[in-house]
């Protein structure tokens, strides 16, 4: 199995070592320049893209006054989710993947593996909050405000980190996740220089339908209901507005509004099911098929779920008009202008 150190014949090379000196070092795989400098670039970049663009969209709700909703500040809530991950994860998991060694310590790994964890629950908590948020303002816009208030908010935000930190926390330090295969995974994965989420076939099952199937599943009925709901106020919108005539005032103009900010969430909810789609998938088989997949693999789909992170901020930036406008009078320093906070963002 992979990760164990071996004894090889005299006239055989012997294996590159994580670290050469310590018995039951992991083999180490050496890239050439060639392809270790564009990882490298490629991982940097996109650590940077996903901190500087959560960044921005964490600085300008809470800056700007007219953007304190409850939508908003969910949508902050995800943002830090994302922000973290660019923080925090990317830039080891880049190291590790580049010199395909864990040079952190054990204690550091079990941190990692479990905010991890936490994180990427926190997202789909997050996401399933909005999801809520927008059917009440959708489906319900009349009590939306009494329903959504921001004591309702708080709750939905200390829930989304809440529990995943006691579930990320829980499984990695009680090591649940090797629960009954504590034997075959230190005789047969663990190595120094090695951090990898180990999963038993129950744990990795478990983790996958309650962390990503089911909330996937209920959020994508959710967005269809608000799809049949949205589409049967804008038949009733227009019959009204064609039966008042033209000239009168657009009464849909709000309506449009919360529309577009659903469409937008949506598609949020839409790119994150898709990246995590892979990762997911190979963590639920593996165990079935004996661990067969190649840990290059894992490796690949755990950072195409990790580039979900860097995706969210590009899609608010294509999709809502305030977020450009915010960047824009970030990058020109008009944000450190006396009463900055109480302009208009949604001009456009």
């Amino acid at each position: 199995m992979e990760g164990k150190n071996q004894t090889y014949p005299d006239n055989t090379d012997p294996v590159p070592l994580c670290y050469e000196s310590v018995n039951g070092s992991c083999p180490k795989f050496t890239y050439p320049v060639a392809i270790r400098l564009p990882l490298y670039i490629f991982f940097g970049a996109t650590v940077v893209i996903t901190v500087m663009g959560n960044l921005l969209v964490i600085i300008t709700v809470a800056h700007f006054k007219q953007l304190h909703t409850p939508t908003n500040y969910l949508i902050q809530s995800l943002a830090m989710a994302d922000l973290l991950v660019g923080a925090f994860l990317m830039p080891p998991c880049m190291v590790r993947s580049v010199e395909t060694c864990w040079y952190l310590g054990h204690f550091y790994c079990k941190i990692h593996s479990s905010i991890d964890v936490m994180l990427c629950n926190a997202s789909i908590l997050n996401l399933s909050f909005i999801a809520i948020d927008r059917y009440y303002a959708i489906g319900h816009p009349l009590g939306y405000q009494t329903t959504i208030t921001p004591s309702v908010t708080a709750i939905m935000i200390f829930i989304s980190w809440s529990v995943p930190a006691l579930v990320g926390f829980g499984m990695i330090f009680l090591e649940l996740n090797i629960m009954g295969f504590e034997e075959f995974y230190y005789n047969n994965f663990y190595c120094e220089g090695a951090c990898i989420l180990f999963q038993g076939g129950l744990s990795g099952a478990l983790s996958s339908i309650l962390s990503f199937y089911i909330p996937g599943v209920i959020m994508l009925c959710i967005y269809a209901k608000i799809y049949l709901i949205a589409q049967k106020q804008a038949r009733s919108i227009q019959d009204k507005h064609n039966i008042n005539g033209s000239s009168g005032k657009n009464p849909s103009a709000a309506s449009k509004m919360e529309r577009k900010a659903t469409r937008t969430l949506a598609i949020i909810m839409g790119v994150f099911l898709a990246l995590w789609l892979p990762f997911f998938v190979c963590n639920i088989i593996d165990p079935f098929i004996g661990y067969s997949i190649p840990p290059l693999v894992f490796d690949m789909v755990v950072w195409i779920g990790y580039l979900n992170s860097t995706c969210n901020p590009i899609v608010y930036a294509l999709f809502y008009s305030w977020f450009r406008n915010a960047f824009k009078m970030i990058l020109f320093g008009n944000v450190f202008r006396q009463n900055s906070s109480s302009l208009n963002l949604l001009s456009e």
